[in-house]
């Protein structure tokens, strides 16, 4: 019934920039946190970003310590949520995740996950 679905992974060389899209149906999430979750092969899945939408606006934004100054995550309404990644480096690679309805970084507390977007970075 809900679904998250993630869009925009690509190719992308080393420094370059790309942009994730992630568009919930079925509900929306005022006041809830949607977030980014990534993945590489044989490595456990870590936090990359959340943000609140509050009173017409994106709030509460978090960044893991690896992509800080280099990603930046916004809320376009109650179920959209964006992820433009910039100064793109090789351990960014891996599988893109969305989420809803959860606390922050806590992977575990979130209730809703989109089926993921492939991201490559080479030359």
């Amino acid at each position: 019934q809900v679904q998250l679905i993630e869009s925009g992974g690509g190719l992308v060389q080393p420094g370059g920039s790309l942009k994730l899209s992630c568009a919930a149906s079925g509900r929306t999430f005022e006041g809830s946190a949607m977030a980014w979750f990534r993945q590489a092969p044989g490595k456990e899945r870590e936090f990359v970003a959340a943000t609140t939408w509050r009173r017409g606006r994106t709030y509460g934004a978090v960044y893991a310590d690896s992509i800080k100054g280099r990603f930046t995550v916004t809320r376009i309404n109650g179920s959209t949520v964006t992820l433009q990644m910039g100064n793109r480096k090789d351990e960014d690679m891996g599988v893109y995740y969305c989420a809803a309805r959860g606390n922050d970084s806590d992977p575990k507390s979130y209730e809703y996950w989109g089926r993921g977007t492939q991201v490559t970075v080479s030359s």
